[in-house]
This record gives C-alpha cells, sequence and structure tokens, in this order.
C-alpha cells in the first residue's frame, strides 16, 4: 500500500427529514442551530459516524462507542494496552513518543486518519505518555443550506422508573425534530500528514466509501430508519502533493441554494459545480 500522493478534497450533501440530526446537550438536545437560525452537525459527530461505517466494513477503530464496541475493553489505555508493542512502550522507564504514535497510526486506522491525544497517566507497572498525532483528514462542521424549522413534541412514558403510585415527573419529556433541512459538509485529506501517518491510497478510498454511506446502520428514536440520507458526494483528486487549488476555492465551487423561501425536498434546492481548470470531480449518489 502506498501513501497518499496527491491532495483530496471532498463536500457532501445530506438531508434531513422529520428526525433530530445532532442534539445539543446544552440546549435540552434541541437540534443544534447558529445564532442566525441555521442548522449545524458538529464535525465530532460526523467523524462518529464514519468511524462507526469504517468499523462496520472490519476495519480497527480506537475510539469506539460504548454501545459499539467490538472487544471487551472498557477504556482507551485499555485497548492502548491490549496491543503488546504499545504496552511495552507504557511499562518502559523511558518511553518513545515517536514510536508509540507509529505503531498506534498502524494499527487503527481512525488514528492515522483523524489523529489522537493519548494522554494516559503513569501507574505502578511504568510510566505514562502524552502523545499528539495531527490526522490528515479534516471535516467541517455541516451547516444546513437554509435556516431550519424545529418542531417540539410533549412525550410520555406509560410506566414509572421508580415504584409508586403516582405518575413519576421522569415520566414527562420533550422531543425535537428538524422537518426539512438540507445540509453541506466539507473536508480535506492532507499529504504532509498522511506521509506521517501513513494514511495510504487505499485509506482515502476506505473514507470515500463510508461517506457515501454515511447513515447505514445509524438508526435511532431521534433518526429514523431514511430519516438521514446522503444525496451526493463530490471527491476532487488534485495532481500534486500540494494540490493545483486552495481547499477554500475548491469547496466554493460547489453553489447549493434554496429556490423557495420555504424548501421542503431536495427538487426546492439547486445545486451546482462550477468547473476548475484542470481539476474534475468525481460525483457520487448516496446509499
Amino acid at each position: 500500500m502506498t501513501t497518499l500522493d496527491h491532495k483530496i478534497d471532498f463536500a457532501v450533501i445530506v438531508s434531513v427529514t422529520k428526525a433530530n440530526p445532532n442534539g445539543d446537550p446544552l440546549n435540552g438536545n434541541r437540534p443544534r442551530q447558529n445564532y442566525d437560525g441555521y442548522g449545524e452537525i458538529s464535525d465530532v459527530a460526523l467523524k462518529r459516524k464514519i468511524r462507526n461505517r469504517l468499523q462496520d466494513a472490519g476495519e480497527s477503530i480506537f475510539v469506539q462507542s460504548n454501545d459499539r464496541k467490538n472487544d471487551s475493553f472498557g477504556s482507551l489505555r485499555e485497548r492502548a494496552d491490549a496491543n503488546p508493542e504499545l504496552d511495552k512502550i507504557l511499562k518502559a522507564k523511558t518511553s518513545s513518543n515517536e514510536e508509540f504514535a507509529r505503531i498506534a497510526c498502524q494499527e487503527w486506522i481512525d488514528v492515522r486518519s483523524f489523529g489522537q491525544v493519548f494522554a494516559f497517566k503513569a501507574d505502578s507497572k511504568g510510566s505514562g505518555v502524552s502523545v499528539g498525532v495531527r490526522g490528515p483528514v479534516s471535516i467541517h462542521t455541516a451547516t444546513s443550506v437554509s435556516p431550519i424549522d424545529i418542531t417540539s413534541m410533549q412525550i410520555t412514558k406509560s410506566v414509572n422508573s421508580e415504584p409508586g403510585k403516582d405518575r413519576g415527573s421522569d415520566t414527562m419529556g420533550m422531543k425535537h425534530r428538524v422537518d426539512y433541512g438540507l445540509y453541506v459538509f466539507y473536508g480535506s485529506i492532507n499529504t504532509q500528514l498522511a506521509e506521517k501517518t501513513g494514511f495510504t491510497n487505499e485509506d482515502a478510498d476506505k473514507i470515500k466509501e463510508a461517506l457515501i454511506t454515511l447513515f447505514a446502520n445509524d438508526v435511532s428514536s431521534a433518526r429514523p430508519d431514511g430519516s438521514m440520507e446522503v444525496h451526493k458526494v463530490y471527491w476532487w483528486e488534485h495532481n500534486s502533493k500540494l494540490g493545483q487549488y486552495s481547499s477554500a476555492k475548491v469547496h466554493r465551487s460547489l453553489d447549493v441554494r434554496a429556490l423557495k423561501d420555504e424548501p421542503k425536498s431536495i427538487e426546492d434546492y439547486s445545486i451546482e459545480v462550477y468547473q476548475l481548470e484542470g481539476l474534475q470531480p468525481e460525483v457520487m449518489n448516496g446509499l
């Protein structure tokens, strides 16, 4: 496998229909929204979904969700200790940060893609470690093309969580959703950082496939099956390490505009890609 030798930019258009794409825990789990009323999905949430798709494809993932993990480890430290080479470094009196980062990148695709901070305290068996890995794959926060409307409804449970004659206060709650929203997010893959983590051309293809299938196996009560959809993935592969154009210029070449004041479907938007000389995107439909 060869290390990535050319810059890559990408953009993804996703729709939300009667779902909560990314709740804000500091705002009653309402869908994230900026001060101008536009919806947002955090880059952390998007990376979580990409990790899940890579894990579903059989890739080795370091940062696994507790409800999806495929091993018995209860912490990142335990997962790192399970690697014999990393465990040896952690137990050594003088640890090599560079060697630790190299082994971690080789072992886990999410580490060599997104980077990772390893900050483990020293224990009785050896020294601690503090290693920061910068990953080549960067992803922006997804933002809706138009301001979103949030619908809230009161919900109740039919049974108490605790014993008692009267219905407890915990049986009442609120549920929030976006009736319809079209979101766009952008990203890039940097070749200089790819060389440091060992990120390969094959890894880039796996990231692309994860973007196309982003919401597969991502069902929850807040996001019913079919409520989140990837419509288009735009994938620009430059012909050099630095790229023919800046990522900002490439991302601006995708123009998505609402054709109505209150768009209700993908047909209510205009999607156009302005051509950049010598750089044509590969355009793929979602799953």
